[in-house]
């Protein structure tokens, strides 16, 4: 299936059913008063987080959601049946945005969670809500009133504890391949990854975290070069960024790369490029380990890197498994502090 991470889509709500006008005639009751109903009110719409959704491909499709209009009030003091609200699946991690006035209408993230986007109209009154002493007969009653009608934009923000950062070719799909059970793509030619890619890793049985990669990164990608742009987002409501670097490169390579991406980082959001980052040198297979020693000791004197750095191997695995229960560990001290 095709990730799609961004809708437009317009919905409208049900109008309300009219009030009726209508008098009472029945055998043996010549002056019958008022006895015209309400109408129902109009059909609201909802969305809905269902977990079982992971894009939002089928508002490519549809993009018209109208609830039903209530019906109208009858005479003999019926009331007009109100129709039944709209709901709207979606999935786990969607912003709601007003699409013309760009407003953030909500974010839903549980499931289940709803979020009222287009509330139904209001029913009209039938000529009984109006009788009173000095006025036996009256004539009045009013329409319903029309429903909400709106353009929405949805975005998906994927929901991940760990977001992988990286420029093409770092092994960023093989990383997650080795650890997990997602099966990315994986070629020698850039831009590999065209849509963000989740993994479940699991540390042991009662033990795991979701991982999320996403296209690479290059220089100019926060003003829309390459593909990466598209999907930083995604990277928003994760916890802990890995960067995955191909230290098979010269060291200078290595540092620049690592520039790029800090860089790009912060043109995009500042509070993104904040958050908690660990340097993950790849492709330990090829190099000889005391290369990475030294890497590592340039790494923290010239570029005056403070935060943890690992040295991997995503084809053969090698300090993986030592990489997942750090992060596990980090993943779930994050969430005791929050409670």
């Amino acid at each position: 299936m095709k990730f799609v991470d961004e809708a437009t889509i317009r919905v409208e709500a049900g109008k309300g059913g009219d009030g009726c006008l209508s008098f009472r005639r029945e055998k043996n009751i010549p002056k019958g008063g008022p006895d015209g109903g309400d109408g129902g009110d109009g059909g609201s719409v909802f969305l809905f987080v269902d977990e079982g959704l992971n894009t939002l491909v089928d508002f490519r499709h549809s993009r018209m959601y109208r609830a039903k209009a209530g019906h109208s009030g009858e005479g003999r003091d019926r009331i007009g049946k109100k129709s039944d609200d709209l709901f709207i699946k979606i999935p786990s991690g969607t912003l709601v945005y007003d699409d013309d006035t760009d407003e953030l209408i909500g974010d839903l993230v549980n499931n289940g969670d709803e979020l009222l986007v287009a509330q139904g109209g209001f029913h009209g009154l039938g000529n009984a809500r109006f009788k009173s002493s000095t006025n036996r007969a009256p004539r009045q009653t009013t329409r319903g009133s029309e429903g909400e009608a709106r353009n929405l934009r949805l975005e998906l923000q994927v929901l991940a504890d760990v977001g992988l950062l990286g420029i093409p070719n770092a092994g960023k799909s093989s990383f997650i391949r080795a650890v997990s059970s997602a099966t990315p793509k994986v070629a020698d030619y850039p831009f590999t990854t065209m849509y963000p890619n989740l993994g479940v890793v699991k540390v042991d049985t009662e033990k795991s975290f979701v991982i999320a990669d996403i296209p690479g990164l290059i220089e100019g990608a926060a003003e829309g070069t390459g593909l990466g742009i598209e999907f930083l987002k995604h990277l928003s409501r994760t916890n802990l960024l890995l960067h995955i670097v191909d230290a098979s490169n010269d060291p200078e390579q290595v540092f620049k790369d690592i520039k790029t991406i800090e860089a790009e980082l912060k043109r995009y959001d500042e509070g993104l490029s904040q958050k908690e980052r660990w340097l993950v040198l790849n492709k330990s297979d090829v190099l000889p380990a005391e290369l990475f020693d030294e890497l590592i000791d340039e790494l923290q004197t010239q570029l005056k890197y403070e935060n943890k750095i690992f040295v991997i191997s995503a084809v053969t695995k090698d300090g993986c498994k030592k990489l997942t229960y750090a992060i596990h560990d980090w993943v779930s001290s994050q969430e005791k502090i929050s409670e």
